[in-house]
């Protein structure tokens, strides 16, 4: 399984970045995928989720009318649109899926392959 992310960058706050992350060797089709961010010196926290067939989504409290996380299973890519960016968005952003099939989760430990992440910062 690989994963594939970009769209990072810089960016003044209040401002907009769309990530891409693209995925090779599962069925994606069947597989969830979520978002997550970590900034220096802070743990790996969730970010937002989608599910296999992009019918239920959920964000970090944080995030919530802000970011929007969609898939397009025909082309094997899960975006996050980012909008209204803070400084506290700053982090490397990371792609990720679990191993096992039809599976959505919040939690940092139910995920098994990771992007190599794209560094956001959000100046102020």
């Amino acid at each position: 399984v690989q994963l594939q992310a970009s769209g990072g960058g810089l960016v003044q706050a209040g401002g907009s970045l769309r990530l891409s992350c693209a995925a090779s060797g599962l069925s994606f089709t069947t597989h969830g995928m979520g978002w997550f961010r970590q900034a220096p010196a802070k743990e790996r926290e969730f970010v937002a989720v989608i599910s296999w067939s992009g019918t239920s989504t959920g964000y970090e409290d944080s995030v919530k009318g802000r970011f929007a996380i969609s898939r397009d299973n025909a082309k094997n890519m899960v975006y996050l649109q980012m909008n209204a960016l803070k400084p506290e968005d700053t982090a490397v952003y990371y792609c990720a899926t679990p191993r096992q099939a039809y599976k959505a989760s919040v939690f940092v430990t139910d995920y098994d392959f990771w992007g190599q992440g794209t560094q956001v910062t959000v100046s102020s």
